[in-house]
């Protein structure tokens, strides 16, 4: 069974200027940059109106990890995702490359009155003996940090541009 990750963030600005941010290749660019990690990168970025598709790898480096992992993947996690947004909501997929290790889920971002909502509601499915619940915490918990990381620069970024 797949450990839940349930993230919401709240942005001081409305949801408008929140997808239009989405929807803005520098913002992107800046985005990897400043909260990617080592070697992040963007694959891949196609904007087109309201629909935004970017494929990005992204890494965890081994020092951050506990040894369940390091036992499996020495070198850290190196992670492709893919955001995809159209209107309000969009769809995340992650994996680990190298790992039966997989993130599934759905994006929105909503008016709240004071500025706006950002909600990821996703699964982490790790497919080994054993050992996959502990590892599903394990990404669980940086994931929930990167998405900390990554909400809280949305806001800055939208307060200086």
């Amino acid at each position: 069974m797949a450990t839940p990750l349930a993230f919401t963030a709240h942005s001081t600005h409305p949801m408008a200027a929140v997808r239009a941010a989405f929807a803005d290749e520098q913002y992107w660019k800046d985005r990897i940059e400043a909260v990617g990690g080592p070697n992040a990168r963007i694959e891949n970025l196609a904007i087109n109106g309201d629909q935004v598709r970017v494929d990005m790898v992204q890494t965890i480096p081994a020092e951050e990890l506990p040894a369940q992992i390091t036992a499996i993947k020495p070198n850290g996690l190196i992670i492709p995702r893919t955001e995809i947004w159209h209107g309000s909501g969009g769809t995340v997929e992650a994996h680990v490359d190298g790992a039966p290790a997989n993130v599934n889920g759905t994006l929105t971002v909503t008016d709240d009155g004071t500025g706006s909502t950002f909600v990821v509601d996703a699964s982490i499915d790790v497919k080994i003996p054993l050992f996959g619940k502990k590892i599903e915490a394990a990404i669980q918990e940086h994931l929930s940090a990167l998405l900390e990381r990554e909400a809280e620069f949305t806001d800055n970024w939208l307060s200086s541009h």
